[in-house]
């Protein structure tokens, strides 16, 4: 395949942005700016387009960048372990998952925490019952114990 054939296709960038911070700085910058995309035009996209969330919220953000160097984005929901490191009040997993128990938290808050899982689009098709499963094997991977 040829170099020319290679450019001509739509590039995917991800990358974990806080919301409502999101600044032309490392990673926005350089990941956008290696494709030719103007960082600054993304930010202040991104920032109004995440003002409704809480700042500094980690939001997983999927970057389309065309091969004329425009760009489309889709912000996800933020990361099942910040979810639950949150609703645990603590401030990172253990270092000994299934050994040591950094918190507990209810099955309500699992059903909670799933209940934000579902809206992304990749999960749509998922019964809540399955990704509160997931959830469930993320706390415990976190040291967390789940109680009913």
């Amino acid at each position: 395949m040829s170099k020319l054939a290679l450019k001509a296709k739509d590039q995917l960038v991800r990358i974990l942005v806080p919301a409502g911070k999101a600044a032309p700085t490392p990673p926005v910058g350089p990941a956008l700016g290696a494709r030719g995309v103007k960082s600054m035009d993304f930010c202040k996209e991104f920032n109004a387009r995440t003002a409704h969330i809480e700042p500094g919220v980690p939001t997983p953000t999927l970057i389309t960048v065309e091969p004329d160097r425009t760009f489309s984005f889709i912000t996800k929901t933020p990361p099942t372990t910040y979810l639950l490191k949150k609703t645990a009040g603590i401030e990172k997993g253990s270092g000994r998952p299934g050994h040591e128990v950094t918190g507990t938290i209810s099955l309500k808050h699992v059903y909670e925490v799933a209940k934000i899982k579902a809206k992304d689009a990749h999960l749509k098709h998922l019964k809540l019952e399955s990704i509160a499963s997931t959830v469930i094997g993320t706390a415990r991977s976190l040291g967390l114990q789940v109680v009913p």
